[in-house]
């Protein structure tokens, strides 16, 4: 049966979920494309060419099943589809919406390279898991044989939800402190809902407290305990808060009022979703709209940026990014749906200076002097740095300017009242590679804040991987006191 359904990409188009238009879809904030009909997903997923070595595996961070799943569902056995998939993703409706698929599994295909273009794997993924929760196949979270040991996780993102949930399935009391309201980290707040929906996360993170893991929002780490008090109170602590501090731009004028930062105003979008009352939304500060506005970076965070300011209702928004489009690091296809939706790029460029002429006054920002930039030779990275063009200076009328530059770590010993805990000359945190332990007894580390700021998929891979190497530290803790119980005797 399988060599019937499979191996169909010769006779049968790639097809993606049909997008609404875009001057419909860029009047609110709901995801841009719905999931397939199950027809079109057995489809599509029956254009997997079955390789031998599934690149696609390959490069994906989790290494999922990839090729066995895309069969299972070809066939129509869906159920089986999600439980296969799910063995090794604790979140893969997530990572079917926001993962950039063109750079990893997709962006691999062996038919992409012949071609035929390659098997939609993530609108796939995502239809699997939506089919498992409407059909009730997402099980309860089930704890395993309690302990007696508890675990502290630090932040309530991808990486540390992850490990929580696998930590909490070996059986240990598992309490995640997170300085947000709700649960989710950037999944929650920093990713606009056109991207992911936000019942998509929060079904998750209920499912994750209905299995008795203990949320503490709104809870800061040395302000409301220090670091010694929580490993005081656990047996083991898990620090992975992500990377939230805004790279600057060092330029004249950049403390003029109306030049904010990315996840600023990409919190404040999110909040209001909720229905939230948000002060500096509300007064404008962080609202785009009837604005002029210019997004200053190329990555992920600046569509995001651009594509929610334009829901908004900007008067017009523009993208200056100091390198070509071929050497942007963000989503083709996020630029792709950007431009769709009326978003200008103004490639190789980037901003000078920050001033108030045209915003009639007061110190509030008018213009963005930019100046153009070309591409020079390799840097370190192997990527042709952008080197100033002389003489190619022009203004950018701007009543909001966003920066969206990326993210470091923030100064953790400081904000911990931990100065002993070791960090790197980045601020990431210091940790053993095998292990994955700070230099701190019992204090693991894992995602963003070891690597710098990545992709939601790796910080789940380290999520799995961590709980794995706590559960391996923790067994040797619990026979602790029994050893000593007999050097006592």
């Amino acid at each position: 049966m399988a060599k019937e359904v499979m191996l169909q990409f010769v006779d049968r188009a790639q097809a993606f979920p049909p997008k609404r238009q875009a001057p419909l879809r860029a009047q609110d904030f709901r995801e841009i494309a719905e999931r397939y009909a199950p027809p079109a997903a057995e489809e599509q997923a029956g254009r997997c060419s079955q390789c031998g070595v599934p690149y696609c595996s390959v490069h994906c961070p989790l290494h999922n099943h990839i090729p066995d799943w895309l069969r299972l569902t070809a066939e129509g056995r869906l159920r089986e589809a999600y439980e296969l998939s799910n063995s090794t993703s604790t979140m893969p409706e997530i990572c079917g919406r926001i993962c950039p698929q063109d750079r990893l599994c997709e962006g691999n295909c062996v038919i992409e390279f012949s071609q035929h273009g390659s098997v939609t794997i993530g609108s796939v993924e995502k239809f699997i898991t939506d089919t498992a929760w409407d059909q009730g196949w997402v099980e309860p979270l089930q704890p395993g044989r309690a302990r007696g040991q508890s675990v502290g996780v630090i932040g309530a993102g991808p990486a540390g939800l992850t490990a929580a949930e696998y930590l909490r399935v070996l059986g240990y009391d598992v309490h995640v402190y997170d300085r947000h309201d709700r649960p989710g980290g950037l999944l929650t707040y920093g990713i606009p809902g056109f991207k992911l929906e936000k019942p998509v996360v929060l079904r998750r993170t209920d499912r994750l407290a209905a299995g008795g893991i203990v949320f503490h929002q709104g809870f800061e780490v040395g302000r409301d305990a220090t670091l010694d008090q929580l490993r005081d109170k656990h047996d083991a602590i898990l620090i992975a808060t992500g990377v939230y501090k805004a790279r600057a731009i060092k330029a004249p004028g950049v403390g003029l009022s109306g030049v904010v930062e990315a996840l600023d105003y990409l919190i404040a979008s999110n909040r209001k979703s909720f229905g939230d009352a948000v002060p500096a939304f509300d007064d404008g500060s962080l609202d785009a709209a009837g604005k002029n506005v210019v997004v200053i970076g190329g990555g992920d965070t600046a569509m995001d940026c651009v594509r929610t300011a334009i829901r908004q209702g900007a008067a017009s928004v523009k993208c200056l990014y100091r390198r070509d489009r071929a050497n942007m690091p963000g989503s083709q296809r996020e630029t792709a749906n950007a431009e769709e939706e009326g978003v200008e790029f103004v490639w190789l460029s980037a901003p000078e200076a920050f001033d108030t002429k045209g915003n009639g006054g007061g110190d509030k920002v008018g213009t963005v002097k930019a100046t153009g930039m070309r591409l020079g030779a390799p840097d370190a990275s192997g990527r042709r740095a952008p080197e100033p063009d002389p003489g190619a200076a022009f203004d950018v009328p701007a009543d909001l300017v966003i920066k969206a530059l990326g993210f470091d770590a923030e100064d953790l010993p400081t904000l911990f009242d931990a100065p002993e805990l070791g960090v790197t000359r980045w601020g990431t945190i210091r940790t053993d590679a095998r292990t994955m332990m700070s230099n701190l007894d019992g204090v693991f580390a894992a995602g963003d804040i070891v690597k710098g700021a990545s992709l939601v998929v790796q910080a789940i891979r380290d999520g799995r991987d961590v709980s794995e190497r706590m559960h391996a530290w923790l067994k040797t803790q619990a026979k602790a006191p029994v050893a000593r119980e007999m050097v006592a005797a």
